[in-house]
């Protein structure tokens, strides 16, 4: 069936990464009109918005979306477009799977986990102030409703993927009422899984077994701030942000991304690794029902990366990202 996919390039090499992705899915054979809108460093130059009204109703009326990294300037500047779409669009789930891939040496050939992360809310809530000069305050917000939902995310997750546990990753030793309420939450909703096992880890203990043992991990699920510390890390254990995937969930809507940099000092040169954006294309195929193909995008480039002939210089070659590109849609089966 055809599917009107909105796209949104990015920033820094954005732009190339989301070609290269977009030539494989549509050499993948399936009937997509893509809506290219902007967002980012660009989109303020261009529009005077970072997330202009046309891009969020263009992701809010299309099958899904893929997304491209944006800059967000630090300290100062405008806000996250990554934390704008999801409070502004509700994809209250953010999810992050970690596989070990071929050709990648890493220090483990085996990991094979999901990080499940609360993407509204937490410290991302973005209530700050100044108490006093030279004093500043940020909250960190904790719901019942949120916590339920993402808990539940989790669970459902193990269970259509037949992942056998579910670990809830909290603070609540210390943080006794908002990790406490977090954890308790996981707790009432693992009661509904009786086919799912279910434990819990303090982030610390978490972040050291993950790095010593990451095969101990299936599914964990966490709140905001803990999860994009954690899923960057488990990438790590992968080959980085240039090859792990990501997807921001709603109800009914879901938009796929790379998590990496916009890496300026290489834009425009034509060398940019678009693994991420690819498997995050594949994320979207599994998510519109299309696992044939899906299955076929992820083979072609599991097939180029254990050759090891068409790298880019990241992943230890010297092909450039059309080369790169070219090699996974002649892979494709």
């Amino acid at each position: 069936m055809p599917y009107s996919i909105a796209v949104i390039p990015g920033d820094g090499i954005g732009p190339e990464v989301a070609e290269a992705a977009q030539r494989v899915l549509d050499a993948a054979g399936l009937e997509i009109t893509w809506n290219e809108v902007p967002a980012g460093q660009s989109a303020l130059e261009q529009h005077g918005d970072p997330l202009p009204a046309e891009t969020l109703a263009a992701v809010q009326s299309a099958d899904a979306a893929l997304k491209g990294p944006t800059a967000t300037p630090k300290g100062v500047g405008f806000h996250s477009v990554n934390v704008a779409l999801r409070q502004q669009l509700n994809l209250y789930a953010n999810y992050r799977p970690a596989r070990s891939l071929p050709g990648i040496k890493t220090r483990f050939d085996d990991v094979d986990l999901i990080v499940v992360r609360e993407n509204t809310e937490g410290l991302y809530s973005g209530l700050e102030h100044t108490v006093v000069p030279g004093v500043v305050e940020s909250l960190r917000v904790i719901t019942r409703k949120a916590s339920e939902r993402i808990a539940r995310f989790a669970f459902e997750t193990a269970r259509r993927q037949n992942r056998q546990r579910v670990t809830c990753v909290h603070k609540a030793n210390i943080l006794k009422l908002s990790d406490g309420l977090f954890l308790e939450c996981c707790r009432e909703v693992a009661e509904e899984f009786s086919d799912i096992a279910f434990d819990d880890c303090i982030v610390d203990a978490a972040a050291m077994k993950l790095v010593s043992d990451p095969q101990v991990f299936d599914v964990m699920v966490m709140e905001n701030l803990f999860g994009d510390i954690l899923s960057d890390l488990t990438s790590g254990l992968v080959g980085g942000l240039g090859v792990t995937p990501s997807a921001n969930v709603g109800e009914n809507l879901a938009v796929f991304e790379a998590v990496h940099g916009t890496a300026p000092d290489i834009a425009g040169r034509g060398i940019a690794n678009p693994t991420a954006l690819i498997l995050s294309g594949v994320l979207m195929l599994r998510f519109l029902g299309e696992k044939e193909s899906a299955d076929r995008v992820e083979r072609a480039l599991h097939t180029v990366l254990a050759a090891g002939k068409t790298l880019t210089g990241d992943l230890g070659g010297n092909s450039s990202t059309l080369e790169f590109t070219n090699a996974v849609v002649s892979a494709l089966d």
